[in-house]
């Protein structure tokens, strides 16, 4: 049934949803039901029409402020699916399962295997208190790989009716949201991204019932996303996490709508997620080293909905951002940032011990439009065989099998398995947007085979740094506003090793945001109130909140510098600068740290520490942190020090000052808070 025409009423509703009228909160929870009409609707179905699109368009402009007309290029389409391919390309797919790309099909059969073993594990909740009750991105991120499944083997009717039985589920309640959260628009996008793939993916085997009741799911649910992008963070708060996945969620109900003809809804909605992304790939042209500030694990989960609406622009509206010069970089931020043997990353910034989603998928991606040399194929291969499959780094049961049809879909089998030409070697390498150095990535787990990363930077990495205090784009970036740096820690001058590929000294995950956490000095008597009185840290350090503190001074000013990053014969020098991570009533004049790896299983570790005359301070320490094994205490002729117990062996360190003394050290294991999903 008809509801109200767009026209007055819905540009009420848009300037009521830029004017943050709307109301948040509780109040929120049910502005969407499964139930209700669809508020649309001009139906027909156009070979063209235009976005008259007010907004950065990267792929076609360089001046600042264009006006950009974007055509629906295939706006006719055979019914569905066609978000990723046509209902004539199927049977290619159905081939290439049983043979190229058998072993991504492998995967995807194991999966719904798994799924289909233990239903009541998988399949959503009928009752909507059971489905909020808890953060429930599981239900949207694995009914892609389901749906995938399906395509590719229609004879399995037991997944197919397990499909149709999960979106009836879906479908079932009153909201996607989660009850505790309902300001958090994030789980509702994985169910609504998933849930349209799957429509589109499936909607051949649906009745007609399902196909309309599903479908008004979907309007439902995207008309909500449209509202709630003028006034929540991800729509204006650039290169974060959730604006990707959020945008692309409401990106991909607009195109389901686009082909049932629902025009007036297509054209708003794409129109929204166009003006806010592409403005996003604008940015991201300052960030010269293909990094993403928020670290490899959050960056998997940008570049996870980032790839999938790189695609689906240029498949649907011919927008091709596959030259984009950020994009051409990225390879680099996933091999150089690998730690031997392949199982875990780098984890500067909240994080996991490798990657929320894929990256194999990222990898074959960068692999067919991008590099075309092999190497994305190699990197995603050494992933997949390496993959721990117990304890610390085993992908989560919501994750695992989010990217499987993307991987698939996007896996290009006439690009042969080629390493990097460097590969085996161990390679220094320096990301100067991010502020990280690492040396030794991406190389087998073998004796003499170490790791060892360095950070010394910009918050929010150079680029972003740059545009908020060089008030660049200012006709449409208002300083920190527009940029979320939450998921940072106070972390400049920041170190992790990794003797034979070994994790010796780590990262803090995803923890609390303390200084001491992050291996970097404190200072002591504090000149100002501090978390852990009388030491004082890094003045992006959070006492209560899970975020980081980045808004206002002086943390909004936190910067560091990497000064030297140099290799020779197997030696590494690195030092970094990080004085401006600290407050200016401390007096410091510099705070200096020098990394000297001397061999691959000795580095030495040299903090210089420079006073102003009126400096309050009396003392500096540092803890050094490991999420895996508890310290122990050490000492040889006077020198303490402290050591860990692995499988191969005693991994040591010691120290002393730069009068000979050395200090007995205090030595903790500290459980992490509730509601931090890492023990560190």
């Amino acid at each position: 049934s008809l509801g109200r025409s767009w026209g007055d009423d819905a540009r009420e509703d848009e300037a009521a949803a830029r004017s943050g009228s709307f109301e948040d909160g509780l109040a929120a929870w049910e502005i969407w039901r499964s139930d209700a009409t669809m508020r649309t609707h001009t139906r027909g179905a156009p070979s063209v029409f235009f976005i008259y699109l007010f907004c950065f368009v990267s792929a076609y402009i360089t001046d600042e402020n264009p006006e950009v007309m974007i055509p629906f290029t295939n706006a006719n389409y055979d019914s569905h699916p066609m978000l990723y391919f046509s209902r004539a390309e199927v049977a290619e797919l159905q081939l290439q399962a049983a043979s190229s790309h058998e072993h991504i099909a492998a995967r995807l059969t194991e999966a719904v295997h798994t799924m289909l073993s233990s239903p009541l594990e998988y399949l959503p909740p009928w009752d909507p208190k059971d489905y909020s009750a808890r953060w429930n991105e599981i239900y949207g991120n694995n009914l892609g790989a389901l749906a995938m499944f399906c395509v590719l083997y229609p004879e399995n009717i037991e997944a197919r009716d397990m499909a149709k039985d999960y979106m009836e589920r879906m479908a079932a309640q009153p909201s996607w949201l989660v009850r505790d959260a309902p300001w958090d628009e994030v789980p509702l996008a994985h169910s609504l991204v998933g849930f349209a793939t799957a429509y589109d993916f499936l909607y051949n085997y649906l009745s007609k019932s399902q196909q309309e009741k599903f479908l008004e799911v979907i309007a439902n649910v995207s008309g909500y996303m449209y509202e709630t992008s003028y006034r929540r963070g991800w729509g204006f708060q650039y290169l974060h996490n959730h604006q990707p996945t959020n945008c692309m969620a409401l990106l991909t109900g607009s195109l389901v709508l686009m082909n049932q003809g629902y025009l007036q809804e297509a054209y708003l909605w794409t129109k929204q997620v166009l003006t806010i992304m592409e403005k996003s790939l604008v940015l991201l042209r300052e960030v010269t080293d293909g990094s993403l500030y928020e670290g490899v694990a959050y960056g998997s989960y940008t570049t996870r909905s980032l790839f999938q609406y790189m695609f689906l622009v240029q498949r649907h509206f011919d927008i091709n951002h596959f030259g984009h010069p950020w994009l051409k970089q990225h390879f680099a931020f996933m091999y150089r940032t690998v730690l031997p043997g392949f199982q875990r990353t780098v984890a500067i910034a909240d994080s996991n011990y490798n990657w929320f989603y894929g990256p194999e998928s990222q990898l074959v991606f960068l692999d067919k439009f991008v590099m075309r040399n092999g190497s994305g194929n190699w990197l995603a291969d050494q992933i997949r065989r390496n993959r721990v499959t117990e304890g610390p780094g085993t992908p989560s049961k919501g994750q695992r099998w989010c990217t499987l049809h993307t991987e698939f879909l996007w896996y290009d089998a006439s690009l042969k398995s080629v390493p990097p030409p460097d590969f085996g070697t161990p390679t220094l390498h320096y990301f100067e947007d991010w502020g990280v150095v690492t040396y030794g990535s991406a190389l087998p787990a073998e004796i003499n085979r170490s790791f060892l990363s360095f950070k010394s930077g910009k918050l929010g990495g150079r680029a972003i740094y740059d545009i908020v205090h060089r008030n660049k784009y200012k006709d449409w970036i208002k300083g920190w506003r527009n940029f979320n740096a939450g998921h940072e820690h106070p972390d400049q001058n920041s170190f992790t090793f990794a003797p034979n590929g070994v994790p010796f000294i780590t990262e803090a995950l995803y923890g609390p945001k303390y200084t001491f956490f992050n291996n970097v000095l404190m200072f002591s008597p504090a000149a100002a109130k501090s978390c852990f009185s009388p030491w004082e840290g890094q003045v992006t350090e959070d006492c209560s909140s899970k975020w980081s503190k980045y808004k206002h001074e002086p943390a909004a000013s936190c910067q560091g510098r990497v000064v030297a990053a140099v290799e020779k014969s197997g030696v590494v020098f690195i030092r970094g600068e990080g004085v401006g991570a600290y407050s200016p009533q401390l007096d410091l004049k510099s705070v200096q740290r020098n990394l000297i790896l001397l061999h691959p299983q000795l580095l030495l570790l040299v903090d210089q520490i420079h006073l102003g005359e009126r400096s309050p301070l009396e003392t500096a320490a540092s803890f050094f942190h490991n999420v895996d094994v508890p310290f122990e205490e050490t000492a040889v002729d006077g020198v303490h020090g402290a050591f860990l117990r692995q499988r191969d062996g005693l991994y040591k360190m010691y120290w002393m000052d730069d009068t000979g003394s050395s200090e007995k050290a205090t030595f903790a294991s500290v459980t992490y808070p509730r509601g931090y999903p890492y023990n560190g």
